[in-house]
């Protein structure tokens, strides 16, 4: 069976998955996601094993430190694959929840059903973790899911896969609702992408040039998770002691996510004060600077003059661009220009100002006075996330449980007909 014909399989196979998921009862889908995160834990020995196998193929690839980060499942990101389980678990079912129903004159009422998507592919980069939260997720919303990702992955997925697969038969349901190609050939994706015929829609999730391929390549809607260009601004009227552990966190935390700072814009009245705190709180870790003529002498011997590249750009790495601006309206500007409509923030103890941010600002997540990195599904109170979203058709920012599913309107009559 050549790859065209392996994922013809696959495709069939997950659409006759996603008709009996559809109908599955909300308690199935409870049991399969309590029992994998058992098996989580049991089997933590052979998910170790299988990602280290991946890691010493990495270490011969010289893979960058941003995608040997991402692709370790250490015991942080598997507690938190289990909890995943656990909490999705706990949320109410979408599938089949009536809503807005209204009477309309002629005594029908017309309302909207919460319904699965279908069949999803989700085509991603390193992180395994995103195997398990993109599993469960469709799970729970009543949609069968391919999960294509990364060569560089692949022992780590196949073993997630194969723990899922034993989950859904334990409780009674399709395991063909979860796959993995078996192949990392990348033949493979472009064939995925032909499949409209069983795949509903693609979430691609990575960096800059896979997003472009799928999109140029899909014959099926595209969910873009696009690339996270993060910026702070910090106000004339910002909490100084308060700033610097925000930024701190935003760059620190995870430098390797999607929602991690990646530049600052500093308002000229506070710059003096601001930047050689953050100069001295994250050059202390190893943080290098791009930064603007105004900004550069403030920040130490860890910066370096902004090249025109440098703003707009995803770093994923210990190197943060730094801009004084002269207002909010600069600094707006600015965002609207080299963001991407991933995660923006303001600083300010100006309530008006915050609110205009807010408002204007265009992005999935947009923040006041804290961290860039609560743009997460599951700190936002979705369980988990499929991706952030940076398109806005169907779904902005995290998709959950809820952005998984669709709505179809129905009628309930009582003999009504069209005059």
């Amino acid at each position: 069976m050549d790859i065209r014909e392996q994922m013809v399989a696959m495709g069939t196979r997950a659409r006759k998955a996603a008709r009996k998921l559809a109908n599955a009862s909300g308690k199935a889908k409870q049991e399969a996601l309590l029992i994998l995160a058992e098996l989580l834990e049991s089997e933590r020995d052979a998910v170790a094993e299988a990602n280290k196998k991946d890691l010493d193929a990495a270490a011969e690839r010289g893979l960058d430190k941003a995608r040997v980060q991402r692709l370790t499942i250490s015991d942080k990101v598997l507690a938190s694959m289990i909890q995943g389980c656990r909490d999705v678990a706990a949320m109410a079912d979408p599938v089949g929840e009536i809503e807005s129903m209204t009477k309309r004159p002629n005594g029908m009422l017309v309302g909207r059903m919460r319904v699965p998507l279908g069949v999803v592919a989700m085509i991603y980069e390193s992180r395994p973790n995103a195997t398990v939260d993109a599993g469960i997720l469709c799970l729970k919303a009543g949609n069968a899911v391919i999960l294509r990702g990364g060569s560089e992955a692949f022992h780590s997925n196949k073993c997630l896969a194969e723990l899922m697969h034993r989950a859904l038969d334990k409780a009674g349901l399709p395991s063909d609702a979860v796959q993995v190609p078996p192949t990392t050939d990348r033949e493979a994706v472009a064939e995925m992408l032909k499949l409209s015929d069983y795949i509903d829609v693609v979430i691609p999730r990575g960096g800059e040039g896979l997003i472009r391929a799928v999109t140029e390549q899909a014959t099926m809607p595209v969910l873009k998770h696009y690339k996270g260009v993060c910026h702070i601004f910090a106000d004339d009227s910002c909490d100084i002691t308060r700033a610097v552990p925000i930024i701190e966190n935003a760059k620190m935390q995870y430098p390797s996510g999607c929602n991690a700072l990646e530049c600052l814009l500093v308002h000229r009245d506070v710059a003096e004060v601001l930047l050689p705190k953050v100069a001295s709180v994250l050059g202390g870790q190893g943080v290098r600077f791009k930064a603007c003529p105004v900004s550069l002498p403030l920040l130490g011997d860890t910066a370096e003059p902004a090249g025109p590249k440098d703003w707009g750009h995803e770093f994923l790495d210990l190197v943060m661009a730094v801009k004084v601006v002269d207002s909010l309206d600069e600094a707006m500007d600015f965002i609207a220009a080299h963001g991407s409509n991933h995660t923006e923030a303001i600083l300010s103890e100006d309530y008006a100002k915050c609110m205009r941010f807010i408002r204007e600002v265009d992005a999935s997540l947009v923040v006041a006075n804290s961290t860039t990195r609560f743009n997460d599904g599951a700190q936002l109170g979705l369980g988990a996330e499929i991706g952030i979203s940076t398109s806005k058709l169907h779904a902005y920012g995290p998709m959950g449980i809820k952005e998984l599913t669709s709505a179809k309107f129905v009628l309930l009559g009582d003999g009504q007909i069209r005059e």
